[in-house]
């Protein structure tokens, strides 16, 4: 980001009288160029075209203004085209050209590094690790949300305050608009506690309401009240990321009872050879055990972070089981390879499997098995220089017995390869 500086100047008011300086104003701007290539054979496990391969591209511009310590003004555009997918582009493929943000900061009170700020407009959310609300970056066209925060910093808590509606994302020119069916809602609080050395705490309740949700129990109005905690931090060698939620609410004129524990723990060598990290993640979130009992037990991930298991986005964490473990190997000071396997389970064999937003990809009404499937994949990264990155990624899904009792159940193959540039 580059930033200009002006209007430094005194305004003298007549002699003799006190000199009024005037808020300092300075701008910045940046942004990002993205070009992702991909390619799929048998996506969704055979359900769209055998071989498709495509090019998305990202283009994303911002520019603020700060008057004094006070005040900001933060505003950003957003392209999103996709060029040769052979079923068109997926809901978050393609935006020609909108506002991705345009907010305004306030700060009500200051004192030291305490403070309490008001932000309204558009704006990205993102808290914790991306596990429930995110930004969605993987995807070509990144989430956004129309509301206001309240951001307080005292006493070594972190607190956000927010009531949105995610801004739906249109296909055309300045299109997008808050989509009136879902409100979000919630508080999200940080802190690192003096008894979990080098660690730090995440406390939060989000609350959704949508108007039209569907699952593989039925379709109805949902209000999902979520209540969660998150332990994480990181030593010279060890990092975790533990983290548990609740879910309560109604659905259909039925009760919500649903849950999830995610973790993430990685060892890193740093005086071996490649500097290998060693990590493993295992999850598990809810499904529903009776889809007419008029109670839901599914979870509901909400604004999950896009390539939330993988680039392929082949699966959602809803009804599931995974264990991941993973090895990061650096070649050189900017090349790192990382080699990885998941293994994929239904947590409740009565229930479906859901893409990444939430949507059904395939009923479990007429299959038993619990074992979807597993992938394993290679991502190599190079870090060519502060602002430019080259990623290349292979994946292999190998479908187990539930997608073959509740087909399409063939291979797939994925590969990527992009490009970004950030100024």
């Amino acid at each position: 980001m580059r930033s200009v500086w002006w209007l430094a100047c005194m305004v003298t008011v007549a002699a003799g009288q006190e000199t009024v300086p005037t808020p300092r104003v300075t701008f910045s701007y940046g942004g990002q160029i993205r070009q992702r290539f991909e390619y799929f054979d048998h996506a969704v496990w055979g359900r769209e075209a055998e071989q498709d391969r495509y090019l998305l591209q990202r283009y994303m511009l911002h520019g603020e203004m700060r008057v004094g310590s006070r005040l900001r003004v933060f505003g950003e555009l957003k392209s999103g085209i996709e060029v040769g997918r052979k079923q068109g582009p997926r809901p978050a493929d393609e935006d020609r050209l909108d506002v991705h943000q345009a907010f305004v900061d306030g700060t009500l009170w200051k004192a030291g590094k305490e403070s309490l700020t008001m932000r309204a407009g558009r704006q990205e959310l993102s808290f914790g690790s991306g596990r429930l609300v995110s930004f969605r970056e993987g995807p070509n066209v990144r989430q956004s949300f129309d509301g206001a925060r309240l951001l307080l910093e005292k006493s070594g808590w972190t607190v956000d305050a927010f009531a949105t509606r995610p801004a739906e994302t249109g296909r055309g020119i300045f299109d997008d608009s808050p989509d009136h069916t879902r409100f979000f809602w919630g508080l999200y609080a940080t802190h690192a506690p003096r008894w979990l050395p080098k660690g730090n705490i995440d406390l939060y309740y989000l609350g959704l309401d949508r108007k039209r949700a569907r699952f593989d129990a039925g379709t109805g109005r949902e209000r999902r009240h979520s209540a969660g905690m998150r332990l994480w931090g990181r030593t010279e060698a060890w990092d975790y990321n533990y983290e548990a939620v609740y879910q309560g609410g109604r659905f259909a004129g039925g009760a919500i009872r649903a849950w999830t524990l995610a973790s993430e723990t990685g060892y890193r060598v740093k005086d071996a050879p490649l500097r290998p990290r060693f990590g493993l993640r295992a999850d598990i979130a809810s499904g529903d055990r009776n889809l007419a009992d008029g109670t839901l037990g599914t979870f509901n991930a909400l604004f999950p972070k896009g390539a939330y298991f993988s680039e392929a986005d082949l699966l959602g964490p809803y009804n599931l089981m995974d264990l991941h473990p993973s090895v990061e190997l650096r070649l050189t000071r900017t090349v790192k390879v990382t080699p990885d396997a998941d293994f994929f389970w239904r947590q409740s064999t009565r229930d479906g499997i859901y893409s990444i937003p939430g949507g059904l990809l395939q009923s479990g009404r007429n299959a038993r098995a619990r074992y979807i499937g597993c992938h394993t994949s290679a991502q190599v990264e190079w870090q060519w220089n502060r602002r430019t990155s080259l990623t290349a990624l292979y994946l292999h899904f190998f479908p187990g017995e539930f997608l073959r009792q509740a087909p399409p159940d063939r291979h797939v193959n994925f590969f990527a390869l992009w490009i970004s540039y950030k100024f």
